[in-house]
């Protein structure tokens, strides 16, 4: 079976809640065999769209990985915010914005709703709230739009972690040679 066919069906949310890594790497397990209802950002719908796509039966949702609940987005109490920064890093989509020593904020219109962004928080300001006109005037994303971000976010990722390879691998190698000035 096509797994971008696969990956096509899923929310793009990038919450690991399935077990994988993100949606494609669980799009190529279900390929591979693995039971289609592990995402419970997807939910019922998505799990009815796969099962019709795959010919397989449909399943309840597994609960050892969450239920399904509305679409949900991230909020920032910003009165709590210590400006921290270990919310950005975990978000699959970027859509916190800050610097270290700075308030954040969730752009509510980018938030998949992942939930990632709230262990690391040391000082718990964030919470989720339910998808509202309120909290996301434009609706929830498209999972296209999550997809392509989540992609612009790891190769950001990868590009950031071979730089700072380089680097280190740049000064191990002055350090090693005779009259050398480490930068």
């Amino acid at each position: 079976m096509d797994v971008k066919a696969i990956d096509a069906l899923l929310p793009q949310t990038q919450c690991t809640r399935c077990g994988y890594p993100g949606c494609l790497p669980y799009a190529a397990a279900i390929a591979a065999g693995t039971p289609i209802n592990q995402c419970p950002p997807g939910g019922t719908a998505t799990i009815l769209a796969l099962a019709r796509l795959l010919g397989r039966d449909v399943l309840p949702l597994n609960p050892e990985n969450g239920v399904e609940v509305p679409p949900r987005v991230a909020v920032i109490d910003e009165e709590r915010c210590i400006g921290c920064a270990k919310c950005l890093p975990p978000c699959p989509v970027d859509a916190i914005i800050g610097a270290a020593r700075f308030t954040h904020t969730v752009v509510a219109a980018l938030c998949t709703g992942c939930e990632l962004c709230i262990a690391p928080c040391p000082v718990d300001c964030i919470s989720m709230v339910d998808l509202s006109v309120e909290a996301a005037p434009a609706g929830a994303p498209l999972p296209l739009a999550n997809r392509e971000r989540y992609e612009a976010h790891q190769a950001r990722v990868q590009r950031r972690a071979t730089e700072r390879a380089d680097l280190l691998a740049a000064r191990k190698m002055l350090a090693r040679s005779p009259n050398s000035q480490i930068p």
